[in-house]
C-alpha cells in the first residue's frame, strides 16, 4: 500500500497479442467475495496489453498540478462571496441554498456520461484536454457573470424593480455555470493524470494536486480577505468585486494554459509505434459483452479482416481503472466500434459496482455533504453569528458593516483552512505507516466533526479561527484518500487478474473518476435542498456547523464499519 510516494522503480508489463479473429473475454473483476456473480461475468472484451507509461519529471508533474491551484483559487472566491453577493442583490433567505441545486443536478446526471465520452474522444489533441479546455472557458464565463453581474445590470437597467430581479438572475446564472464547470472539470483532470502517468507518478501527481489545491485556496481566500474597495486597484477597476475578478481570471487563465501544455497526451487513434501513414491500422476491441460497471452500449461492429492484431496502444497500470485504451483504430467509418453511455446504462453500471466501491462512494458522499454544508455558508455564519451583522440591512448601516467585517474575517479563516490542507498533505505521508489509508480516512472525518461541533457551540472569533485548521484536514482527506483507496483496489485486482492469466481491467478512467466525483454533485443537491429549510426551521445559521458535525461523525462510523482495509 502506498500513498503520495516518491520515485519508485517501474517495470513494463508484457503485451498479449492474440491470433487473428479470436476473441479474448474476461471479467472486469476476479471472482472474489466482494463482487456479484452478474457483475463478474460482464466484462468488456479486449485485445490489448498493459504497458506502463514512462516516468515524468517532477517539473512536469507540478505543471500538470497547477490547474488545481487556479481552480481552487477561483473556488475560494466563490465560497467566500457567493452567499454575501446573492444576499446583497436581494435573494430571499429561504432560497439562498437552492442556488446550489441546478448545477449539481446537471452534474450528477451528465458527469458519468461525459466521463465515458472522454474515454473515447478521438481529438488529435488527446482525450481529456478538449474537455478540460471547454470547461475551463465555461468557468471563466461563470466568473464574469457572478462577480460583475450586479455592476452590469446597474449600468443597463434603470428601473429599480427590474434591476433587482435581473441582478439576481444574472448572478445566479453565473454561480450555476461556474459551479457546474468547476465541479465537472475535476474528472477529466484526474483522468488526464492517470492516462499519462505510471503508478508511482500518479501518486506523486495526486500529492502535488493536494498541495497546490491547498495553496490555491489559501491565496484565493487571502485575496478575498483584503479590503480592495479603497485601494488604487479598486478605484481604477470600479469596485472590490472587479478587483477580485481580475485576479481570479488572470490566475485561472495562466494556470489552465500551463496545465494543458504540461504533459503530451496520446491521441486515441494514434499508436506511438506507427512509423508512417501507410501502416495499416487494426481494430483493437473485439467482443460484445457489456453489462458491468464501466461497460457501454455498443452499436454492431463490422467483421475485422484477417491478419494479426499488432497495433496495440500502451495502457497504464491501476489507479482509478486507468486509461481504457481499448477502442478501434480502424480508419474506415463503417468498421469503427461506436460506444455510447446512456443514463440508463450508467445507473445500471453504478448499481453493479462491487460493494467496496459502492461503500467508498457513500462515504465520499457523507464527507462532501458535511464539508460543503460548512464551507459554503461559513462566511455568512461569521457575519451573522460571530459578528452579529445583518446582510439585509442598509448598505451604509452599522449592522451591514459588521456583516461585511465578519465576511472578511471568515475569508481569513478559510485561508487558514487552505494552508492547513497543504500542510496536512505532507503529514499524511508520515501517519500512513502507522494507521494506514483507512485510518487516515477515519481521522480526517473525526477531526472535522469534532472541530465543527465546537465552532457551533462556542462561536467566539479567536476560537473559530483556530478551529478553521480542521477544515484543511478534511479537505486534504477528501481530495486524496478516496482516490488512493481506489488506486490500491485497482492494483490489487490487477495482480489477481495477472495470477489468473487474464487481461487487465477494461474500463476507462473517465467512468471511474466520474463514479466517485459525481458524489460531490449529489452532496450539493442534498445541501441545497435541505440546508435552507433547516436554517429557517432553526431560525439561525448556527445550525450549519452543527449539521456538518453530525454528518461527519456519522461518516466516521460508516468508514469504521464498511470501508475495505488495504494492506
Amino acid at each position: 500500500m502506498t500513498l503520495l510516494s516518491e520515485d519508485q522503480s517501474v517495470s513494463s508489463q508484457p503485451c498479449r497479442i492474440p491470433e487473428a479473429g479470436k476473441h479474448i473475454t474476461s471479467s472486469l473483476y476476479p471472482q472474489t467475495d466482494f463482487t456479484k456473480e452478474t457483475f463478474m461475468e460482464s466484462g468488456e472484451s479486449g485485445v490489448f496489453g498493459a504497458v506502463e507509461p514512462h516516468r515524468h519529471s517532477r517539473g512536469r508533474l507540478i505543471l500538470h498540478a497547477t490547474v488545481m491551484f487556479g481552480r481552487e483559487f477561483c473556488y475560494a472566491v466563490e465560497a467566500a462571496f457567493v452567499t454575501p453577493v446573492l444576499l446583497s442583490v436581494g435573494l430571499p433567505r429561504s432560497l439562498y441554498s437552492l442556488v446550489w441545486l441546478i448545477s449539481p443536478i446537471l452534474g450528477f446526471l451528465l458527469q458519468p456520461i461525459i466521463g465515458s465520452a472522454s474515454d473515447y474522444c478521438r481529438s488529435s489533441w488527446g482525450r481529456r484536454r478538449p474537455y478540460i479546455l471547454a470547461l475551463g472557458v465555461l468557468m471563466l464565463v461563470g466568473l464574469i457573470l457572478f462577480l460583475n453581474g450586479d455592476a452590469v445590470v446597474s449600468e443597463l437597467v434603470t428601473d429599480k424593480s427590474l434591476k433587482s430581479t435581473w441582478a439576481i438572475v444574472i448572478v445566479m446564472l453565473g454561480v450555476v455555470l461556474f459551479d457546474f464547470a468547476a465541479d465537472f472539470i475535476d474528472g477529466p483532470i484526474k483522468a488526464y493524470l492517470f492516462d499519462v502517468c505510471s503508478h508511482s507518478d500518479k501518486e506523486r501527481g495526486l500529492h502535488y494536486h493536494a498541495l497546490l489545491t491547498g495553496l490555491g485556496g489559501a491565496f484565493g481566500y487571502l485575496v478575498g480577505a483584503m479590503d480592495w474597495g479603497h485601494s488604487v486597484l479598486g478605484e481604477a477597476l470600479g469596485s472590490e468585486y472587479q478587483v477580485i475578478f481580475f485576479f481570479s481570471a488572470l490566475t485561472w487563465g495562466v494556470f489552465l494554459t500551463l496545465h494543458l501544455f504540461s504533459i503530451p497526451e496520446q491521441p486515441l487513434d494514434k499508436d506511438p509505434s506507427d512509423s508512417g501513414p501507410s501502416k495499416p491500422s487494426a481494430l483493437r476491441l473485439l467482443g460484445t459483452q457489456s453489462n458491468g460497471y464501466g461497460a457501454l452500449v455498443k452499436e454492431p461492429v463490422s467483421p475485422v479482416g484477417p491478419g494479426p492484431v499488432t497495433d496495440l496502444r500502451p495502457r497504464s497500470f491501476s489507479a482509478l481503472g486507468e486509461a481504457n485504451s481499448v477502442t478501434s483504430s480502424a480508419k474506415q467509418p463503417n468498421k469503427e466500434a461506436q460506444k455510447r453511455m446512456t443514463f440508463r446504462s450508467m445507473m445500471k453500471a453504478l448499481m453493479n459496482m462491487p460493494s467496496h466501491y459502492r461503500y467508498l462512494c457513500v462515504s465520499h458522499l457523507l464527507g462532501w455533504t458535511a464539508f460543503l454544508c460548512n464551507m459554503l455558508f461559513f462566511t455568512d455564519f461569521m457575519g451573522q453569528i460571530v459578528y452579529k451583522g445583518n446582510p439585509y440591512a442598509e448598505h451604509n448601516s452599522t449592522a451591514y458593516s459588521r456583516y461585511e467585517r465578519g465576511v472578511e474575517v471568515g475569508c481569513w479563516g478559510l485561508c487558514i483552512n487552505a494552508i492547513s490542507s497543504a500542510l496536512y498533505s505532507y503529514v499524511q505521508r508520515f501517519l500512513l505507516p502507522y494507521i494506514g489509508l483507512k485510518g487516515l480516512y477515519f481521522v480526517g472525518y473525526f477531526t472535522f466533526g469534532l472541530g465543527t461541533s465546537l465552532i457551533g457551540l462556542f462561536p467566539d472569533m479567536i476560537a473559530v479561527l483556530i478551529l478553521c485548521s480542521v477544515f484543511g484536514v478534511m479537505s486534504s482527506t477528501l481530495y486524496t484518500i478516496p482516490f488512493n483507496l481506489i488506486a490500491e483496489y485497482q492494483l490489487e485486482e490487477e495482480e489477481q487478474l495477472k495470477l489468473q492469466g487474464l487481461p487487465g481491467l477494461q474500463r476507462g478512467s473517465g467512468v471511474d473518476c466520474a463514479a466517485l466525483t459525481c458524489m460531490v454533485q449529489l452532496a450539493q443537491i442534498l445541501v441545497g435542498a435541505g440546508l435552507g429549510g433547516l436554517v429557517n426551521l432553526a431560525g439561525s445559521v448556527v445550525v450549519v456547523p452543527l449539521s456538518a458535525s453530525v454528518v461527519s461523525l456519522f461518516g466516521c462510523i460508516f468508514i469504521a464499519v464498511f470501508i475495505k482495509y488495504v494492506d
